[in-house]
């Protein structure tokens, strides 16, 4: 052996065992898998066929992948991500070229030191999948990535012996288990900071939600997307099915295929309340700067605006668990009288869907202005008219709403709204498209109402005389079920699975858990920690406080983990308790171990007192420093031949 391979492997290790390959192939996965919600489907699947390749190439002949292939999958690799997104900086792309890089460094994987390094990145990497997801399920994941970390880095100290998998996977869980109680107590008094100690740009992160935007179409994704979208917990019994129409978006512009939510006003309408309802929303992150209200919001939450429309906003996007607390007017009268908006209440874009304004205007006509008898007469259209409520509507052309109304007749919530307020607009009715959620469910365990992104809905807004914008539901005179059961009855012919009454208990109760862990866990700020004292007559924990209580508390567990150890290593130290039963052993024939006498001076001197049983002493003595000091922890299979040879020992008699 050269000396160039002799340096290289005083410096970076051994080659490493199939095991040790195994585990650090199993940690980039896992790895992997964490990261996959969010990941490009393409990146999953290639990196996933370059862990797989790499593991079947070492197993037929171990050796690094050479250069000349390496190089062009980084420079590929890098070229996709830019190409994909832009740039290489954000969450988005910052995640997907440190997965990409990390399963890359498996390819030139071959020494402990090695494995090393890339174990060490994929820790990072795990917790960087927290910036996506705060979720249970999602911290669940990264702990449970945590495991063959552990596994992988005892697989990589000397003097282990080939183990079966559980059994190395087995320390890492008691570890972890082990480290919950300090990680508990740390969580709870490392003192909150208003910012996080890092920044990414964060509108390279696509959110699921509602958007200012909409076109016939675009909810689909929304409607079958069971994710959470806010949770609400109302003062009094919550209101009856038929009135939980939660506001976001007051769309005013179309130009033939898309609705905008610009307002042509700025300040909101002013409205006459019969009845108030109290309520808190624990709005979770959607990235919209939007907060849903029920019905028309009365007041208005901290940090938010009132805008035109009863619309709430706030200037920093919902990036965060956001909660707050609200009173609204479930039946109302909003803008008694309509001023300069009456016009982009009206306003159709010119040479489109003729046969729908043709339509309209013979209403008017027809009902001489009559607004409750237009809005009757479309809504039994609708009603009578062959309509047909599906999720997978054919697709519409440049005249959509002719399309819609003449010729396909299928559609949900978004076709409905947007062919009424045309109708009316073309009937010379102001009216103008909301769109937010309706329903939900009523989870009686935690007595909240869970409102799901497929609760997504779209309805209109006439204004009529005397009463002020009026909401009409077009939708609910083609599939009435959406508002009375629910968007889950509405679409249950086209997923029968969704209305299984086992999945949809299981659904709600895992719900209640994911509430317990947004508020006390996700949602656990500076303010509920600043309180945290309370109980024991402490008003405001500060900063300082904490950090006392940190340090005594850090000094209290190290201590006990300490003894702890200690303890059990002198209870359970199979090579010192053999050691002990030698020593009494020799005790007996007359060779006692003097006060600060260590091992290795005593067995040469029980030798030499011995003569007879030199070669078996000298033996022993080289088999335990073997034990004790040649690694961390020694082979079960060493400690086993050790044990049967000490028991095995006869001293004999020290002939004085």
């Amino acid at each position: 052996m050269s000396w160039r391979v002799h340096w290289r492997r005083r410096v970076e290790g051994p080659l490493l065992t199939p095991r040790s390959f195994d585990l650090t192939v199993l940690t980039m996965l896992m790895v992997l898998a964490v990261h996959a919600p969010h990941l490009q489907v393409w990146l999953t699947f290639g990196l996933g066929s370059v862990l797989a390749l790499r593991w079947w190439q070492r197993r037929r002949a171990p050796g690094k992948t050479p250069a000349w292939l390496k190089l062009p999958l980084i420079a590929l690799l890098t070229l996709a991500i830019v190409t994909t997104y832009g740039t290489v900086f954000g969450r988005a792309p910052g995640a997907s070229l440190a997965v990409g890089l990390l399963v890359l460094k498996l390819l030139e994987t071959e020494t402990a030191r090695d494995a090393r390094v890339g174990i060490a990145f994929a820790c990072f990497a795990l917790m960087a999948a927290l910036l996506f997801d705060q979720g249970l399920a999602a911290t669940l994941g990264v702990a449970l990535g945590l495991l063959p970390v552990l596994a992988a880095l005892r697989s990589l100290e000397p003097a282990q012996a080939p183990a079966t998998l559980s059994r190395q996977l087995l320390p890492g869980l008691t570890l972890l288990a082990v480290s919950l109680p300090l990680t508990l107590f740390a969580f709870a008094v490392v003192p909150r900071l208003s910012t996080p100690l890092w920044g990414a740009p964060q509108d390279d992160q696509a959110r699921t939600g509602l958007s200012s935007e909409m076109s016939p179409g675009d909810m689909t994704r929304l409607l079958v997307d069971d994710s959470p979208a806010m949770r609400v917990s109302f003062d009094t019994a919550p209101p009856p099915r038929g009135d939980l129409y939660f506001r976001a978006f007051v769309m005013w512009n179309y130009d033939g295929t898309v609705w905008r939510a610009s307002a042509p006003y700025a300040k909101p309408e002013p409205v006459g309340a019969t009845d108030r309802v109290s309520y808190a929303v624990t709005l979770l992150p959607n990235g919209q700067r939007v907060l849903p209200a029920l019905g028309v919001p009365l007041g208005v939450p901290d940090g938010a605006m009132l805008r035109a429309g009863r619309v709430l906003t706030r200037e920093k996007p919902v990036d965060d668990l956001l909660r707050y607390r609200l009173t609204s007017a479930l039946h109302y009268r909003l803008g008694a009288t309509l001023g300069p908006e009456r016009a982009p209440a009206l306003e159709l874009p010119a040479g489109l869907n003729p046969r729908t304004l043709a339509l309209g205007r013979e209403w008017r006509e027809h009902f001489h202005g009559d607004t409750a008898a237009i809005v009757g007469t479309a809504l039994a259209l609708f009603h009578d008219g062959g309509f047909s409520y599906t999720l997978t509507p054919a697709p519409l052309g440049r005249d959509a709403m002719d399309d819609f109304l003449f010729s396909t007749r299928e559609g949900f919530c978004e076709h409905y709204a947007s062919a009424f307020t045309v109708l009316m607009r073309a009937a010379g009715v102001p009216a103008r498209v909301v769109t937010g959620y309706q329903g939900g469910f009523w989870n009686r365990m935690g007595n909240y109402l869970l409102v799901r992104q497929s609760d997504a809905h779209a309805w209109s807004e006439v204004w009529m005389t005397g009463h002020g914008w009026v909401r009409v539901d077009p939708t609910a005179a083609v599939r009435p079920e959406r508002v009375s059961l629910g968007a889950a009855a509405a679409g249950g012919g086209e997923r029968p699975w969704y209305q299984d009454a086992w999945l949809q208990n299981l659904r709600n109760r895992w719900d209640i858990v994911n509430r317990w862990w947004d508020k006390g866990v996700v949602g656990f700020d500076a303010l509920r920690q600043r309180g945290l004292l309370t109980p024991f007559g402490v008003e405001q924990t500060d900063n300082q406080t904490l950090a006392w209580l940190l340090v005594a508390g850090s000094l209290l567990f190290g201590g006990i983990g300490l003894a702890w150890a200690m303890a059990r290593r002198q209870r359970i130290d199979p090579a010192l308790s053999a050691l002990r039963r030698l020593e009494r052993k020799l005790a007996r024939a007359g060779v006692a171990r003097r006060r600060g006498e260590g091992p290795q001076h005593y067995l040469r001197r029980a030798a030499r007192a011995l003569p007879g049983q030199r070669e078996a002493l000298r033996a022993l003595m080289e088999q335990y420093l073997q034990l004790r000091y040649a690694g961390d922890e020694p082979a079960d299979e060493s400690l086993r031949d050790f044990r049967r040879k000490v028991r095995d020992f006869r001293a004999a008699r020290v002939v004085q």
